[in-house]
């Protein structure tokens, strides 16, 4: 009974401290939303003392201008209609004194005025306190520039892609006058003068929509537009009008005019999947911002109010006529000679846009790109990527897929093939992960799961060597019954007694499954953990002819920790990181760091690769020079493997079909090989070694992901880590 009512003692206690915290936070959100809204208020009033300022310089002339026009247009209406207008005396000028009689009654009516006054402001800013309350303001306060991830190959061009894209953040000294002059003359001409918005234009506007019967004219400022791209929603609702105007008078006090149109230059979409000046630049002309002319200037103003319809890939025509106008304007303007003007009217007629090539194979991009995102996560404004991609070894590979599928697809009944190109170290140079990325962004070189077949032999023949066996030493070849299950040879038959060395060249099955049962599936499974293997494997007898899916990017890894004699080698592509903000770059590699020295193994595993190219299953791939791999095939010839390396290069090749249907007689040895020792070829005549001593030598001393394991006090702007003793150091790892 004690026992009950203690615990009753206890949950009353809980609940009691529940109902309290409940409190607290209760409070702590109403706190939060008062402090919100006296946030809000603080920058009404001071919007409301910009708008003043406005209205006390800029109204009486916007007036003065719409109701001489607004007259104009009226008698003109009258004259149409056959009607002089009268004359009438303006009595308001005469002196006439006022009665006494009436002083109370005006009084009275100006306090009604007063209190009128009163409510109406009053009721103004209860309104405009809770349009403001949801308004971002600490984002807009914060002045630095939303992160923006920019892709570069090894040798620093960028790396273009498909699908939307925003380049590299320019400033204000970046952008040539001529286009600053071109984006004033058709979207703000008044930019520098106004306050955020434009009173004089919209009293234009209005009068010219009259005029027009419809609207033709907008009065949004620059500000506005910027407003309406980086804050707010887009719906039109009186809530986010008031909210424009607000920040737009506010926005204008913290930032200033260039912050501002630098801003508004960096993330207007201008078409095609292009977002910023930058990127359209490098879409439609592929040309630096600052390389741009009059002509192509003038050609990207003139497509900011309809992109989707004017862009220059979609719709040359119209954006040369739009491009005329832009002209027109800035000629009107002052800004450019009537000369200039003809002279950019040469350039845009005679523009072909064209979207440039692909530099990065797209599926390679989208590889590093998850990768590249998280890497950046802590910065802001523009980040760039050096990736480990090779422009010329990247148009190599995709050229020799295509030719080969084009060749022998229909023949051999293979619709899709995979390849894989990496330095000794890890850094994938280039990367074809099908047969059309167009068609499909499937990345087959990283993400299909497929049987190696004999690819995966090599784990069985490395975990020999780790027992104690050598190439020399005998392997039978012969039946074997494990359970009801029988390995075959390719083609039937056994061989009997054989060396390893024999036994791998040839590719046996019975006798790399005794080996296998020797050693023990699971050393194999070790071993394959070892060289970096990490999809699930099944300890069975079948895991020694490659039973198990793994994806061709782990498999050359793999291959490529034999080339290097260390384990395991993770394939990379992420060279080096650059923030804006930061002196310099970091370099990042591998996410992880080789741990195993398997050099006492590797040349008895290169001797044995490299008999599979000189006297096995893999004689196709021969190019008359240092050649090592291993051919693979599943069951049914449903995958067809090709993994191996020369010096410089680690390639892997996968050909197949995605519903996995059979292929023709197609072997690792046959169309893989054949596409490896094409693309070898061409890579070797190209010079693979440099391209590998670029991507090696490009790399800043700094290790961004090396530093970031070891110390918790590592601090990414200037690469330092805080010592237990003493100042703080720079990381040299």
């Amino acid at each position: 009974m004690a026992e009950n009512d203690a615990a009753s003692d206890s949950e009353g206690v809980s609940h009691g401290r529940t109902h309290e915290r409940g409190r607290d936070r209760h409070g702590n959100s109403q706190r939060a939303a008062f402090a919100k809204t006296l946030k809000a208020l603080a920058i009404l009033r001071r919007a409301l003392g910009r708008l003043g300022q406005a209205l006390r310089e800029e109204v009486p002339v916007a007036m003065g201008e719409a109701t001489q026009k607004l007259g104009a247009f009226a008698v003109g209406v009258l004259e149409r209609r056959g009607k002089k207008p009268r004359a009438r005396v303006a009595r308001a000028t005469e002196n006439r004194s006022t009665p006494k009689s009436r002083l109370p009654e005006r009084a009275i009516l100006l306090r009604g005025a007063a209190v009128s006054v009163a409510a109406s402001l009053v009721f103004l800013v209860g309104v405009s306190a809770w349009a403001l309350s949801d308004v971002p303001w600490d984002e807009i306060a914060d002045a630095s520039l939303k992160p923006v991830v920019v892709l570069e190959t090894a040798d620093g061009k960028p790396l273009v892609s498909q699908g939307p894209i925003q380049g590299p953040y320019a400033k204000r000294e970046d952008f040539p006058p001529h286009l600053i002059d071109a984006v004033l003359a058709r979207e703000d001409r008044r930019f520098y003068e106004h306050f955020g918005i434009d009173l004089k234009g919209i009293a234009r506007a209005i009068y010219r929509n009259v005029g027009a019967g419809e609207v033709v004219q907008g009065g949004s400022t620059i500000t506005q537009q910027l407003i309406k791209i980086l804050y707010l929603e887009r719906e039109r609702t009186w809530k986010r009008k008031i909210q424009e105007a607000v920040i737009a008078f506010w926005l204008e006090g913290k930032l200033g005019k260039d912050e501002i149109l630098t801003r508004y230059l960096n993330n207007i979409y201008l078409g095609a999947g292009a977002t910023g000046v930058p990127a359209a630049a490098r879409i439609f002309f592929d040309k630096n911002v600052g390389d741009l002319n009059i002509g192509e200037s003038a050609m990207l103003a003139g497509i900011i109010r309809a992109p989707s319809q004017l862009n220059p890939l979609s719709n040359p025509e119209g954006a040369r006529q739009q491009a005329e106008l832009v002209i027109d304007a800035m000629v009107e303007s002052g800004r450019i000679t009537p000369d200039q003007a003809k002279v950019a009217s040469a350039e845009f007629l005679n523009l072909q846009p064209s979207k440039p090539a692909i530099r990065s194979g797209s599926w390679f991009a989208d590889w590093v790109m998850q990768d590249a995102r998280e890497l950046a996560g802590p910065y802001r404004g523009t980040i760039r990527i050096r990736t480990t991609m090779v422009p010329r070894l990247q148009a190599i590979a995709e050229k020799v897929v295509a030719e080969a599928l084009r060749q022998n697809g229909k023949r051999t009944g293979a619709s899709q093939a995979a390849l894989v190109a990496m330095t000794p170290e890890g850094a994938v140079v280039a990367m074809v992960g099908g047969r059309d990325y167009s068609k499909s962004t499937f990345n087959r070189a990283v993400s299909a799961m497929r049987q190696p077949g004999s690819a995966f032999k090599l784990f069985v023949y490395y975990a020999a060597l780790k027992a104690g066996l050598t190439p020399f030493d005998p392997v039978e070849d012969a039946p074997l019954d494990i359970n009801g299950w029988s390995p075959e040879n390719f083609g039937g038959g056994y061989s009997g007694p054989v060396s390893i060395a024999e036994a791998f060249a040839r590719s046996l099955n019975a006798a790399t499954v005794a080996l296998a049962m020797e050693v023990g599936i699971d050393k194999v499974i070790a071993s394959a953990r070892e060289l970096g293997i990490d999809a699930q494997l099944s300890e069975t007898p079948s895991l020694a002819l490659g039973s198990s899916e793994v994806n061709l990017l782990d498999l050359t890894g793999a291959y490529a920790s034999v080339r290097a004699g260390k384990a395991p080698i993770e394939p990379w592509g992420i060279v080096s990181l650059q923030a804006e903000a930061q002196p310099q770059a970091f370099r990042v590699g591998a996410s992880e760091q080789p741990t195993t020295d398997i050099s006492q193994y590797r040349p008895d595993l290169v001797g044995l690769l490299r008999l599979v190219v000189e006297r096995g299953t893999g004689r196709e791939a021969d190019i008359g020079t240092l050649a090592a791999g291993k051919t693979g095939t599943s069951q049914n010839h449903r995958d067809a493997w090709f993994i191996g390396f020369t010096e410089p290069l680690v390639v892997g090749v996968w050909v197949g079909n995605d519903d996995e249907t059979p292929m023709k007689d197609v072997t690792g040895g046959k169309l893989p090989a054949q596409i490896w020792r094409n693309f070898m070829t061409a890579a070797l005549a190209a010079g693979a070694e440099e391209s590998e001593a670029r991507v090696a030598g490009s790399a800043p001393a700094c290790n961004f992901r090396a530093c970031a394991r070891a110390y918790r006090s590592f601090r990414p702007d200037d690469c330092t880590f805080q010592p237990y003793d003493g100042p703080r150091r720079l990381c040299e790892k």
